[in-house]
């Protein structure tokens, strides 16, 4: 865990580099969320249902008006399926499928309403995948699996006030894939994810 705390440090960080130096404010954020994640299957989602998981990880949101900013987040996501199969070789092996990766998304963020409280973003995302296994056997899959997945990545929330320059947000978030994931079955998997978060800015 304090490895996986410190890769989401220096993610951030990179993530940030880019746009620190335009003048205005930037906002920190810390936040957790419920994961319900699956893969779409060549174009269908008949060889998959859906796992439950955590998100949790770091933001930064860099103003450029009152209703525009840049806002970049370092995750570490849960992501996979259940009610699926691989075929590798010629085992094939009903299971659970998880995926658990380190995304980073980069969205430009629309902050409206009278106080400017509620908030969309959108735009792409790159995730690389850290490991990958079965429910079954706990058996390693991730030699069968891409190393990077990239797609894009969207979110409305609101945030308000709950001290001096501290923000509780609630959240609602997805991801489509746009990259194949996997290099079984010679099948196209692309991952897709619905999360519910919630966290703090500061």
């Amino acid at each position: 865990m304090k490895r996986l705390l410190i890769t989401l440090v220096a993610v951030l960080a990179a993530g940030t580099a880019a746009f620190s130096q335009t003048k205005g404010q930037t906002e920190f954020g810390v936040g957790v969320g419920l994961n319900l994640a699956t893969v779409v299957v060549d174009e269908t989602n008949q060889n998959a249902g859906t796992r439950a998981g955590l998100n949790v990880g770091l933001s930064a949101d860099h103003y450029f008006s009152d209703s525009w900013s840049l806002k970049v987040k370092a995750l570490f996501d849960q992501k996979g399926w259940s009610k699926g199969y691989l075929t590798i070789g010629t085992s094939t092996t009903y299971t659970p499928y998880q995926l658990n990766y380190i995304t980073v998304p980069v969205m430009a963020n629309w902050h409206f309403g009278r106080t400017k409280g509620w908030y969309l973003n959108f735009g792409p995302y790159v995730s690389v995948l850290v490991s990958a296994k079965t429910t079954a056997n706990n058996f390693d899959v991730k030699p069968f699996f891409n190393d990077v997945d990239a797609g894009l990545a969207l979110g409305i929330g609101y945030k308000f006030p709950v001290a001096d320059k501290t923000k509780f947000f609630v959240e609602f978030a997805g991801q489509g894939g746009i990259a194949d994931i996997s290099t079984a079955n010679n099948a196209v998997y692309r991952n897709s994810l619905s999360a519910f978060n919630i966290g703090l800015n500061f």
